[in-house]
């Protein structure tokens, strides 16, 4: 099983930390100093697997680990995890972001954040190995991201004009009459009662419509 995917720069800034092991931030943000600490320092020269740290289980988990450049790609696993297995899986994700990204850098981890994660979650969940296929992934991803545009397209429909003529429609059929002044008194509480007839009807539209149609109403009232 699986118990972290950590992905860290040279200088030991986590870019992407996924753990599926319940820690504490603090156990976490140490986990990750320490697995900077052990996979660093080691020669280039040498296999990219060893014993996990004390706080992600000591000699019973392993540190597997690839390096790209300036970025650090580790995989915390249990002793019934295939290291070549995990390496090849390492493998596969670093693939799949560049394809994704085109020519991935260490910039695309930290603005695109969620569509990294959504990358991840497509190849690992639970801290199970779900897909190894890299087209089969970026497929998946695809779709997702075109179902993310088309949401956000449909948030962004602005209210027909029809609507604002509908809340402006009462305030356009009761426009100031001049009056004799022998008529100004029930004129005035014509002007009164519709006045509050108004006022009832802007209320009841701000309480059951949508902010932007509150809004307006707002605006009408003023």
């Amino acid at each position: 099983m699986i118990k972290a995917i950590l992905i860290f720069n040279n200088h030991g800034k986590p870019r992407l930390s996924k753990f599926y092991e319940h820690y504490t931030e603090d156990t976490e943000q140490q986990i990750i100093r320490e697995t900077f600490h052990l996979v660093s320092k080691r020669d280039e020269n040498v296999c990219n697997f060893l014993e996990g740290g004390l706080l992600i289980g000591g000699s019973e988990n392993k540190l597997i680990y690839r390096h790209y450049a300036t970025l650090y790609f580790v995989f915390c696993v249990d002793s019934s995890e295939s290291e070549l297995g995990i390496l090849d899986l390492i493998q596969v994700f670093v693939e799949t972001l560049d394809k994704c990204f085109e020519n991935v850098c260490e910039l695309d981890l930290i603005f695109h954040m969620d569509k990294v994660h959504n990358i991840l979650a497509e190849m690992v969940m639970g801290g199970m190995v779900l897909e190894t296929n890299m087209s089969e992934i970026i497929t998946q991803v695809e779709a997702q991201t075109k179902m993310e545009k088309s949401e956000v397209r449909a948030t962004r429909v602005s209210p027909s004009d029809s609507m604002w003529d509908s809340l402006l429609l009462p305030l356009r059929g009761n426009k100031p009459k001049r009056v004799a002044s022998s008529d100004r008194g029930s004129a005035l509480t014509d002007a009164t009662s519709d006045h509050l007839h108004l006022t009832q009807i802007n209320i009841h539209t701000c309480t059951t419509s949508s902010n932007h149609e509150r809004s307006a109403c707002v605006f009408v009232c003023r």
